[in-house]
């Protein structure tokens, strides 16, 4: 895109908890891509402003948004929400599916729109990378998808009526004053808004940074497989170092066995800073609450517990291993 254009945009696709699975367009290479495009601003084309503000995007698992709120906070970068009424308009199509469970059509149509998917799924199971958005695939079946669904359901509450949701972004990205804006979009939004915006670039052929290698690593950590060498990940975790790798090669200890050593490298983690990124406390302080259970140490096991359910924020899924450990010590098997 010419710099002699009034408005600059370059549009970010993000994939939510599917960064986990891309090693070279994970959550970090979100905030890299775009901290190199040097933008004015960055706009959030699928959250509204109250969205961002309540923190609706954590329980969505944007990973992206982990990581790029305390970029832009250092880096003096206004971070906004443009897609007014978002969460509001994507929950009816939560509820329109919610009702075609209850009918037996309903559910077929629904069998049917798992089939359309499969397509879809194959491509976001395949590696991706920033200049896998400028190629014919995945965004073809991304596209053949969305109009199968617009098809047999209609747009509206069916699609979180998305084409008006991205009409009205446009709308404006089009009155902003001249500059440079990086366009941050959920996936399923994205073809709908480069209708509205052919102009919008998008990301290219990209060098990964070593944030972005470490963010890998990390990611891996986090969705262990069978097979995986533990021994080499937790080597890697150990350069990287910090809170969340130290996390991380605690659970591999716990993996492994090693309770005790699982837990000593936790209690290390816990006396430092472990409050980046923002689901980690929860995370951190929940485990230590099993790990002291397994240990016998139960009054220390509460109070990690407590501290979980304290916090202004923690993942579903620690708020509920707190909840059942303050009920019943943890045990394994």
């Amino acid at each position: 895109m010419g710099e002699d254009r009034v408005v600059n945009l370059f549009v970010v696709p993000t994939l939510g908890p599917l960064h986990l699975s891309h090693p070279r367009y994970n959550a970090v290479t979100l905030v890299e891509l775009t901290s190199a495009y040097r933008p004015d601003a960055v706009l959030l084309a699928s959250y509204s402003e109250e969205g961002l503000r309540q923190g609706l995007w954590r329980e969505a698992e944007e990973l992206g948004l982990f990581h790029l709120l305390p970029w832009a906070e250092r880096a003096g970068v206004r971070v906004e929400a443009i897609g007014e009424r978002a969460e509001e308009l994507k929950a009816e199509a939560e509820r329109f599916r919610d009702y075609l469970e209850q009918m037996e059509q309903g559910r077929r149509y629904l069998e049917e729109e798992a089939e359309a998917q499969r397509e879809l799924f194959s491509w976001l199971e395949a590696p991706l990378s920033p200049e896998s958005w400028r190629a014919e695939e995945p965004l073809g079946a991304l596209k053949r998808y969305l109009e199968w669904v617009a098809a047999r359901f209609g747009e509206g509450p069916a699609t979180g009526f998305r084409k008006e949701r991205m009409r009205e972004v446009a709308r404006r990205i089009r009155a902003l004053p001249p500059g440079r804006y990086a366009v941050w979009v959920d996936l399923l939004d994205l073809p709908d808004l480069l209708a509205e915006l052919p102009e919008a670039e998008l990301p290219g052929p990209h060098e990964p940074t070593e944030a972005e290698r470490a963010r890998a690593v990390l990611d891996r950590a986090w969705r262990l497989e069978e097979g995986d060498d533990l021994f080499r990940l937790l080597e890697q975790l150990r350069e990287i170092g910090g809170a969340e790798a130290g996390y991380l090669a605690s659970q591999l200890y716990l993996a492994a066995g090693q309770v005790e050593d699982a837990a000593l490298l936790l209690e290390q983690v816990a006396e430092g800073d472990f409050h980046h990124p923002e689901y980690l406390p929860g995370y951190v302080l929940a485990r230590l609450g099993q790990l002291r259970d397994l240990l016998g140490e139960r009054e220390r096991a509460l109070r990690a517990y407590r501290g979980v359910l304290a916090l202004s924020w923690a993942p579903k899924e620690a708020r509920e291993i707190a909840q059942a450990g303050l009920r019943t010590p943890f045990r394994i098997g």
